[in-house]
């Protein structure tokens, strides 16, 4: 039985990866499940109550980190605030798109046609795209050191 708790925990750290990806798998909430799993099933006694404070300040920083990162990047390359909802909701909708490629196309075509719309020159909106794209990276950057963090200290405390 411990073997079969084990490969799911593993099975729901892989998927926090996977979720970079594909945001439709919420990344945060499948590390949740692999905490919780070994905590209910195994031996919880042995994550200290400093890992779940740290585990839910991470978890809030995991789940900003996209949101942070394309909005200090898309404002840094001239994009407009309408830019930076499209580019929110460009990866929405690009995770349905084409995935896993929709979630980089598809926010850097919509920042390029909302900054378009608001009477930009091609050259601005094209920079403002790109600042979608370094903020799309950046952010999965970030989400991929978050994750690792919690998963080494997790390994760690056990």
């Amino acid at each position: 039985m411990d073997i079969l708790i084990w490969i799911l925990i593993a099975v729901f750290f892989v998927l926090s990866f996977v979720s970079i990806v594909f945001p439709i798998i919420p990344g945060p909430l499948v590390l949740w499940i692999g905490f919780l799993l070994y905590f209910f099933f195994l031996d919880g006694s042995n994550l200290s109550a400093i890992f779940w404070v740290a585990m839910v300040l991470l978890t809030g920083l995991l789940i900003v980190a996209d949101i942070i990162a394309n909005s200090y990047f898309v404002k840094r390359f001239g994009g407009s605030k309408w830019g930076e909802r499209a580019a929110a909701i460009g990866v929405i909708v690009g995770s349905f798109i084409l995935p896993p490629f929709g979630i980089i196309i598809v926010p850097f075509a919509a920042v390029f046609i909302v900054e378009l719309l608001q009477r930009k020159t091609s050259k601005d909106a094209w920079m403002a795209s790109l600042g979608s794209l370094m903020g799309f990276l950046g952010g999965s950057i970030a989400k991929i050191v978050i994750q690792v963090i919690m998963i080494v200290w997790f390994l760690i405390e056990i």
